[in-house]
């Protein structure tokens, strides 16, 4: 876990990868793997494949769900029956910011009436990316327990 993250950078690395090849599930977890914790693994990045476009359905926003897959990394419980308080927390933490922030949670809603080709589109989505990756950037930085 990087000790010292520039938040900027983290919002950087995202717009960057959202432009140049990743989806923004993908490009959520990228950014938080390049300056907040970079044991998410490539596998990690694949697994969140499925999840634009709202599930290819319009429905969870996949910049929310790459967030919550980024947290549940860092805070998800890794033994059964571990306390799992904080990754609650925090995901609920992220989706009520993301809420207030665009006004919705799914992707089919947020981008109702644009061409999913226009470029109105993508930099409507990119900031939406942008945003998601640096909230879970701060709440792992505000929530990481030092071992």
């Amino acid at each position: 876990m990087n000790k010292k993250v520039d938040l900027d950078k983290v919002r950087e690395d995202a717009i960057y990868i959202f432009h140049n090849g990743y989806a923004c599930s993908e490009s959520v977890i990228y950014a938080i793997q390049q300056n907040v914790d970079p044991t998410i693994t490539q596998e990690e990045i694949a697994m969140s494949s499925g999840f634009p476009w709202g599930l290819n359905a319009g429905s969870l926003c996949g910049a929310l769900a790459g967030g919550t897959m980024s947290l549940g990394h860092v805070f998800g419980r890794k033994e059964l029956g571990a306390d799992n308080e904080l990754i609650l927390d925090t995901t609920k933490e992220l989706h009520d910011h993301f809420l207030a922030t665009n006004g919705e949670t799914h992707c089919g809603k947020l981008i109702e009436g644009m061409d999913p080709d226009s470029a109105e589109r993508k930099e409507f989505c990119t900031k939406m990316v942008a945003d998601a990756a640096v909230k879970v950037a701060t709440l792992i930085i505000e929530n990481r327990q030092e071992k």
